[in-house]
């Protein structure tokens, strides 16, 4: 399954947030980049705006085009306001609760826990990062994984207390989806609507 695997500043840069986490270079360099990306001043369309955050949204959760537009025709079929049950489906991806319960520091990380077989569903390995985990569901470490370093290190100190919607066991080094997560529990800063209305055209 193809990715994306570039300089992931550049993207960051692009849409001027740090969208894959904590950035230095970001933090030196707001400005999109290029050779004339501090210099370049010009309006974007409405349709510019709304591509430009179906784009963060994609790249935020490394969804690619077509996966992304299922998601989308799902949400639209779905009941509930179509932004939102899109960014749940979104947060529903096994890859993404991995990264949320803290079992993983990126997202992409996540992604390479999942499809190296270190990651279980109600005890069942699951290698599939797009899975959808329903409420209820209990997201674990397979027990031969429990020692990695790489899942230790991003255990160690991660505050589970901050997605209302998990609930963490350290024990047993599991998570379950208690419910799906209301918006405004969604840290990340997509507007939605503008995803909706580009479909929409």
């Amino acid at each position: 399954m193809a990715r994306y695997t570039g300089p992931k500043t550049r993207i960051a840069r692009k849409f001027g947030e740090a969208i894959f986490g904590a950035d230095k270079v970001l933090s030196k360099k707001n400005y999109p980049p290029g050779q004339h990306g501090n210099s370049r001043k010009r309006k974007t369309s409405e349709y510019g705006i709304q591509l430009r955050e179906k784009q963060k949204a994609k790249y935020t959760y490394g969804v690619l085009e077509k996966q992304f537009r299922n998601l989308f025709e799902k949400a639209s079929r779905s009941k509930g306001i179509t932004g939102v049950v899109l960014l749940q489906l979104l947060e529903s991806r096994l890859d993404n609760v991995v990264y949320r319960l803290g079992i993983a520091p990126t997202r992409a990380a996540a992604r390479q826990l999942v499809s190296h077989r270190h990651v279980t569903v109600d005890g069942n390995v699951v290698n599939i990062p797009s899975y959808s985990v329903k409420s209820g569901q209990i997201v674990g470490v397979r027990e031969k994984s429990k020692s990695l370093e790489v899942i230790a290190d991003a255990l160690s100190g991660f505050n589970h207390s901050k997605y209302p919607w998990l609930e963490w066991d350290q024990p047993s080094m599991s998570g379950k989806l208690l419910h799906q997560p209301e918006r405004a529990d969604i840290p990340e800063n997509i507007k939605e609507q503008l995803i909706v209305e580009l479909y929409s055209k």
